[in-house]
């Protein structure tokens, strides 16, 4: 998301995630500010191997909730990040007198996938994430609007939840039914550019009818 009337029209529709990038090299990437959002609404933030301290500063900044890394970012990477996080968190609660329960901010980690995967990579991530993504592997970072071969999939050895991925459009509805039959813990769906008129501008009609044909499913 980049634009703030459109942030407000596609949040009126009630997805569980907003996705904002934070990457100056992207076409998408974001430096506005966030209008107020209804509170089930999870404001995501996109980083691509960025600084930890620079990472730390936005979450405060934007209120994040959650964080996709769409990097090389390793284990060790995402374990100081919450370590970090949470320093930060102590930090903000005892400065504004606060007690109580630290926010917990969903870590999400993206791999690239295209005609094949190796699974077993994902073993170190599994006790320091809380969801995988699966895109599309490609140069742009965050939307590049094409599929990667969803029947890889099925050999996902995991419990761990993922969202799924990868130039997902309205002709996609079957293509979701079918693989939703398997039995994977797909947590959800993360849409982008196939419903963009723009970049970082989504087509709210599109997003009705893509809503509206899954809620069937």
């Amino acid at each position: 998301m980049k634009f703030t009337k459109n942030i407000q029209q596609v949040a009126a529709l009630q997805p569980d995630y907003l996705g904002f990038i934070f990457y100056g090299k992207s076409k998408r990437n974001f430096e506005g500010i966030i209008p107020e959002l209804p509170k089930n609404i999870k404001k995501t933030g996109v980083f691509v191997n960025e600084y930890i301290e620079i990472l730390v500063s936005l979450v405060e900044e934007y209120q994040l909730e959650a964080i996709q890394l769409h990097g090389e970012e390793s284990v060790e990477y995402i374990k100081e990040l919450k370590s970090q996080i949470e320093l930060s968190q102590e930090l903000y609660q005892n400065e504004n007198f606060k007690l109580g329960k630290k926010t917990a901010i969903e870590i999400i980690k993206v791999f690239g996938i295209k005609d094949h995967f190796d699974f077993e990579i994902l073993n170190s991530y599994l006790d320091d994430v809380d969801y995988f993504l699966f895109d599309t592997k490609g140069d742009e970072k965050g939307g590049n609007g094409i599929h990667f071969n969803w029947q890889i999939l099925k050999n996902y050895p995991f419990s761990k939840p993922f969202f799924l991925s990868g130039g997902i459009g309205l002709d996609d509805v079957e293509k979701v039914q079918e693989i939703l039959k398997h039995s994977l813990p797909i947590y959800g769906l993360d849409v982008n550019s196939k419903f963009e008129m723009e970049p970082g501008k989504k087509n709210i009609e599109a997003l009705k009818k893509f809503k509206n044909e899954l809620s069937n499913i």
